[in-house]
């Protein structure tokens, strides 16, 4: 019989302080390609009291305006707390503007395989792709609730569904495994910073939280809430978010960022860097192999591993796991991977047309990303998590 497992993850709503700095940085990304498709940074944020500082290394032709784009951010999240907010807070802004190098301006578009494969990965990295069964989007389930009750947190906020909801909020939500299948949804506890003066007492907040939030977040799923889960808001009473109580930091929450603790993923952040950076977009790619292994019925559940070396194009390692679910040998669908996926650099900013997605985003595209995951978003048409070479490997298998 099948040892019984719990698996918890974590998400965060858009105004938790490490993920106001990755949305800042990745506006930083934005605005660039926006204006520069060919430009290269890598943005920093850090964020604590009412204090924001930004430290960006970058080569462009565009003009940028760093303490305007954090005002907007921090404006769009919603902080308007007198301690924190787009008008008062102080920005202390350290870039670095270099010369563009001749090696970066190619246009990804028409591209030729020779000229592909002259173009390497500039640093190293091993990065990881997971896909499974477990969720239509085809993510663990775990990291789905979280992500699914925080975003519907967020909206209760901004509709004010539930008073005194301040931008600051984490969920965590345990799931119980029975093998590789979930069972039933163990716990979920809320942290949310609320305005004490206009929030609802205890007992009413709980009840509004189950309402408004949990229920029409993780009530309806194959696997739902029901009388054994453990529900928890505010367990060690109130909760003290935002800037003004604690510091945030670009690329602190790496597990949010990609399949919660079901699954590895790399220990490089995903937000502030530019689409030639392999660590961030090999993990898009590793992501977009996986989701296609599964999606084609190869396994119920997949991993893909993809070591890049510093001057090389093609990956050093591809090293797939599908933990006893494959229909074919794990050797086996390596082998269909190298045949019809390219995974050097610039073949994924081409396939992806990463360096154009800003431009044809005007709201924003990777900011977007750096708040409920970067993986297994039904809200956001991301080109890594297309299933078209589904039918192809189904096909050749």
């Amino acid at each position: 019989m099948s040892q019984q497992r719990i698996y918890i993850s974590e998400s965060l709503t858009e105004g938790h302080p490490d993920k106001l700095c990755d949305q800042i940085s990745d506006a930083v990304v934005d605005h660039l390609l926006m204006q520069d498709p060919c430009a290269r940074v890598r943005a920093e944020c850090v964020v604590a009291r009412a204090i924001v500082f930004i430290a960006a290394r970058f080569a462009s032709s565009a003009n940028i305006d760093f303490a305007w784009l954090a005002r907007k951010v921090i404006q769009r999240i919603g902080y308007d707390h007198p301690d924190f907010n787009p008008r008062t807070c102080s920005i202390i802004t350290s870039p670095l503007a270099l010369a563009s190098r001749a090696a970066d301006q190619f246009d990804t578009e028409t591209l030729t395989d020779a000229q592909i494969e002259a173009i390497p990965a500039r640093n190293q990295v091993t990065v990881f792709g997971f896909a499974c069964n477990q969720t239509p989007e085809r993510m663990p389930l775990p990291i789905t609730l979280a992500h699914r009750i925080a975003r519907q947190l967020s909206r209760a906020r901004k509709e004010q569904m539930i008073a005194g909801l301040m931008p600051d909020a984490r969920v965590q939500v345990g799931v119980t495994y029975k093998g590789l299948t979930p069972q039933s949804i163990y716990s979920i506890t809320i942290e949310a910073h609320l305005d004490e003066k206009r929030a609802p007492d205890p007992p009413a907040l709980l009840e509004a939280m189950v309402e408004q939030v949990i229920t029409p977040a993780a009530g309806d799923g194959a696997v739902t809430i029901d009388a054994r889960t453990r529900i928890a808001v505010n367990p060690e009473g109130p909760y003290s978010g935002g800037p003004m109580h604690h510091s945030g930091l670009t690329g602190r929450k790496t597990a949010v960022d990609a399949y919660g603790d079901y699954a590895r993923q790399s220990s490089k952040a995903l937000s502030g860097k530019d689409p030639l950076r392999i660590d961030r977009i090999g993990a898009y790619a590793a992501r977009y192999v996986a989701k296609n292994i599964v999606a084609a019925g190869l396994a119920a559940e997949c991993e893909v591993m993809l070591s890049y070396a510093t001057g090389l194009a093609r990956p050093i390692t591809l090293t797939v796991q599908t933990f006893g679910t494959g229909r074919l040998p794990d050797h086996r669908l390596s082998q269909l991977i190298e045949t019809h996926f390219d995974l050097r650099p610039a073949a994924i900013l081409k396939q992806f047309r990463l360096r154009h997605l800003p431009a044809a985003h005007p709201n924003g595209f990777f900011q977007h990303l750096a708040a409920y995951g970067h993986f297994g978003r039904n809200d956001l048409d991301l080109p890594w998590e297309k299933t078209d070479k589904a039918h192809l490997l189904e096909s050749t298998a």
